[in-house]
C-alpha cells in the first residue's frame, strides 16, 4: 500500500510541475517582450515633432541652408563632421582662421522656437545670435543679442563681466544664467531660444535660465548700462526679424539636432 501512495504522489507532483511548464510558456508566448530604449537619432524630427510644425535646419551631413555672415558661401574654418557642424579652432581666438568666421542659417525669422545641442572645447569660447542683422564691415554681435557658450571652467571670460553674465546660457554680458547648470567641456549641452513678440526666454539643459523683454524701458535701461553703446549706439533697437548665427571665437565647438518651430 505504501508503495502504491508513494507512486501516486510522484505521478501527482509529475503533473503538477509539467502543468506549471505549460503554464509559462503560454505566459510567454502571450505577453510581448519590452522594447529596448529608442536611441537618440542625430539630426531627425520625431513624430511628435512633425506634427508639432518643427523644421529641422541640419540634416548632419551637408551644410545646406547655411552660409558665412556677410559671405555667399559656407566659409572652410567650418566643416560637418560626425553629425555635426564643427568650428575648427586656430588656436589663435577671435583673430579666426583665414576662412573662417561666424555662419548662418540663411533666412531672416520673426518669432520662433529654436533647439540646439552643442558642444565646446577646453577653454573655448562661442555663442549663439538672434536677430542679427548683415551690415558691411561689422561683425554680427554689433546688431545681435547673443546667448552665451563657454568653457566656465577654463575660459577667463567666466570671471568677467558682471554676477557670471559671461557664462555659459547668459545673454552675454548683459543677464546672468540662472542656474547655471552648463556640463563641462566636451559634454553636449541642450539649448533653446523662445522669441516671440519681444518676450526672449533662453533655456539651457532642461531649465529656464534667462528671460528679457525687448525694446521695452527696462531693456533700454539694460543695454544703456552695458558697453555695447560704445560699439552700436543703436545697439539697444534690436530688429524684429533677423538671422540666428553660431559664433567663430577661434576656439573648436560643435552644433546639431539644430531644430525650429515658427511661432508666426
Amino acid at each position: 500500500m505504501k508503495k502504491i501512495c508513494s507512486l501516486f504522489l510522484a505521478c501527482t507532483i509529475a503533473f503538477a510541475v509539467s502543468a506549471q511548464s505549460v503554464q509559462k510558456k503560454a505566459v510567454e508566448k502571450t505577453v510581448p517582450k519590452a522594447k529596448p530604449a529608442a536611441v537618440h537619432e542625430l539630426n531627425k524630427l520625431t513624430p511628435a515633432e512633425i506634427t508639432a510644425g518643427w523644421t529641422l535646419l541640419f540634416d548632419g551631413k551637408t551644410s545646406t541652408g547655411w552660409r558665412g555672415y556677410n559671405k555667399k558661401d559656407f566659409p572652410k574654418g567650418w566643416e560637418v563632421a560626425d553629425g555635426a557642424f564643427h568650428c575648427i579652432g586656430t588656436g589663435t581666438g577671435e583673430a579666426g582662421s583665414e576662412n573662417g568666421g561666424d555662419i548662418l542659417y540663411d533666412k531672416k525669422l520673426k518669432n520662433f522656437d529654436l533647439k540646439v545641442e552643442w558642444k565646446i572645447s577646453k577653454g573655448g569660447n562661442s555663442g549663439i545670435f538672434i536677430l542679427g542683422q548683415e551690415v558691411a564691415g561689422w561683425p554680427i554681435w554689433k546688431t545681435a543679442p547673443e546667448m552665451q557658450i563657454l568653457d566656465n571652467e577654463n575660459h577667463p571670460d567666466a570671471m568677467l563681466g558682471k554676477d557670471g553674465n559671461r557664462k555659459a546660457g547668459s545673454l552675454y554680458d548683459l543677464i546672468p544664467a540662472k542656474p547655471q547648470n552648463t556640463k563641462p567641456y566636451g559634454e553636449w549641452n541642450t539649448s533653446e531660444i523662445i522669441c516671440f513678440k519681444g518676450t526672449v526666454v533662453f533655456k539651457q539643459n532642461g531649465a529656464t535660465v534667462v528671460e528679457f523683454h525687448l525694446w521695452t524701458e527696462d531693456w533700454k535701461k539694460l543695454v544703456k548700462d552695458s558697453k555695447f553703446p560704445e560699439l552700436n549706439p543703436d545697439w539697444a533697437n534690436v530688429a524684429k526679424e533677423g538671422y540666428i548665427a553660431f559664433q567663430d571665437h577661434g576656439d573648436d565647438v560643435w552644433f546639431r539636432n539644430i531644430k525650429l518651430k515658427s511661432l508666426d
